[in-house]
């Protein structure tokens, strides 16, 4: 029996591939239509001009959610019990909240806020001619996008941190006291180093689905790739055609980004047992 499980899990470790071949062959296959067919390269000329967008939510989001993230890790982790609840209340709020809901409050109600509070507190400025009040259109839809999703991504990664610090053993974070280290000191030289190889395969997953997530923003007529795909779609009534190439966009951005962090993810865990 114990031949048989490691046979079989010999199997599964060298396990080819063949789902990429697979996947390969229908991209080259949809890039050659796109070449040949003058249909395919407008579509694709048309939407692929939303990839700079896309790219850029989803890196500016991914960025702040990180920090955000990391901060309500650290109040959850606190030894004060206040902190430690109002960690704990924003992430169960949030994780309660679909990201889509969490777009349009951010978006209509949120930004609002944001702004009335802003004239608030710099009513001094304005009346001494330093600054200008500012309106609701000043805070773009894009970067009220961007801002959603940091929010929403935050209450997950900030669980990603926990567990990951709390992964350490104990016992060497002792030992760094001992030694007199600081608690900056101790979370950068004994934590950190430690926790990342367990919190980077689930922060990279995040970091893919942030990608897909991003097409949420077309709900606000953000110009990224599913926007793009929606005007053209409709214009054209070529809905084949178009989502066809708006997933094809999604695809190589998704799996390729997702093989570049796998292999990233050996490459650490190689390192770390050498």
């Amino acid at each position: 029996m114990a031949q048989q499980a490691g046979a079989g899990g010999h199997h599964i470790k060298d396990d080819y591939p063949w789902w990429l071949v697979v996947l390969v062959l229908l991209g080259i296959a949809i890039a050659v239509a796109i070449i040949v067919s003058d249909l395919y390269t407008q579509v694709f000329f048309t939407i692929v001009q939303g990839v700079y967008v896309t790219v850029f939510v989803t890196l500016v989001a991914f960025a702040l959610a990180v920090i955000l993230g990391l901060c309500i890790a650290l109040l959850g982790l606190s030894d004060n019990i206040v902190l430690r609840q109002i960690a704990r209340f924003y992430i169960e709020v949030i994780r309660g909240i679909p990201m889509l809901v969490l777009l349009f409050y951010v978006a209509f109600v949120g930004a609002p806020a944001i702004v009335a509070l802003y004239n608030t507190v710099t009513v001094p400025l304005v009346d001494a001619g330093w600054a200008r009040p500012m309106l609701v259109r000043d805070l773009s839809l894009m970067w009220r996008a961007i801002i959603a999703l940091m929010i929403g991504y935050a209450s997950f990664i900030a669980e990603i941190f926990r567990a990951g610090i709390q992964a350490v053993d104990h016992g060497q974070i002792e030992a760094a006291k001992a030694l007199g280290l600081s608690r900056y000191r101790r979370f950068r030289h004994v934590i950190a180093p430690q926790a990342i190889r367990v919190i980077f395969p689930p922060l990279s997953n995040d970091f893919v689905s942030m990608v897909k997530d991003s097409s949420l923003v077309s709900v606000l007529g953000v110009a990224d790739i599913t926007q793009m795909g929606k005007v053209y779609a409709s214009g054209s009534f070529r809905f084949f055609e178009t989502y066809s190439i708006v997933t094809y966009i999604y695809l190589i951005l998704t799996v390729g980004l997702s093989l570049l962090l796998r292999r990233l993810e050996k490459r650490m865990r190689g390192a770390h047992e050498r």
